[in-house]
């Protein structure tokens, strides 16, 4: 099925069914760089002017991001979610089902590592921090705004469970329809939101030849004694 060729000084294969040219895939690196100076004091304040940019960019969907987390045992985990909030006092919020595996691994492991990546600006954030749940009143009033169908998807969805087939799923969300048919749709007790509340936040900005730039904020200190130093970082 595949032909055999010599492999190139460049090939990296790792066993049957590698692709070596996967090492020639490279793409130039041509925005302006980031400097010191040209940060923002907060990097709550630099996340928005960057977010407002990939916004400006035409990126489809600037609020997804990778979601790692890890369990007690210290296997790894990562999928796309979307930030559904930020806050200077709190952190970076999204939401999901508490019975999900994302949410055993946070209730274990209340840990993770947050990657935006906007490639139409060659730009990358990384966040880590400690994670905590959302209280009440704050998954209530967002769940109050989402659309109906989503909302009546909250109530289908088993998520992270083993169904059956497609069709288990289409009928129980036909009978959350048929529930709350001709009423409001309130926020199941199993489904709420987290935020991530950071110690570190990096800004990456691609370069030429490889030399990006990483300007990484540190958290030093708590609540309104909070302060941020800037570090840079070998690409």
């Amino acid at each position: 099925m595949f032909g055999r060729k010599k492999q190139s000084a460049t090939s990296t294969p790792e066993g049957p069914g590698a692709t070596p040219d996967l090492a020639a895939l490279r793409q130039p690196y041509q925005v302006v760089g980031l400097n010191e100076a040209d940060l923002e004091d907060s990097p709550f304040d630099q996340f928005q002017k960057w977010f407002t940019q990939a916004k400006a960019a035409g990126i489809k969907e600037p609020n997804a991001m990778t979601l790692a987390t890890a369990s007690t045992g210290g296997e790894p985990a990562a999928r796309v979610v979307l930030l559904k909030g930020l806050n200077a006092a709190s952190g970076f919020a999204f939401f999901t089902n508490y019975a999900s595996a994302k949410a055993g691994h946070l209730d274990t492991n209340p840990r993770a590592t947050l990657v935006f990546y906007w490639d139409r600006l060659d730009r990358q954030v990384r966040i880590t921090g400690a994670v905590r749940k959302l209280d009440p009143d704050a998954n209530d009033a967002y769940f109050k705004d989402r659309p109906r169908g989503s909302q009546l998807g909250a109530w289908a969805s088993p998520q992270s469970s083993v169904i059956p087939d497609r069709a288990t799923l289409e009928q129980s969300y036909a009978d959350a329809e048929q529930r709350f048919a001709g009423g409001d749709v309130h926020r199941p007790d199993g489904w709420g939101g987290y935020v991530v509340v950071p110690e570190t936040i990096e800004f990456w900005q691609g370069q030429p030849s490889r030399l990006h730039d990483r300007l990484r904020y540190v958290r030093d200190g708590e609540g309104a004694a909070t302060t941020w130093r800037v570090e840079r970082l070998a690409p």
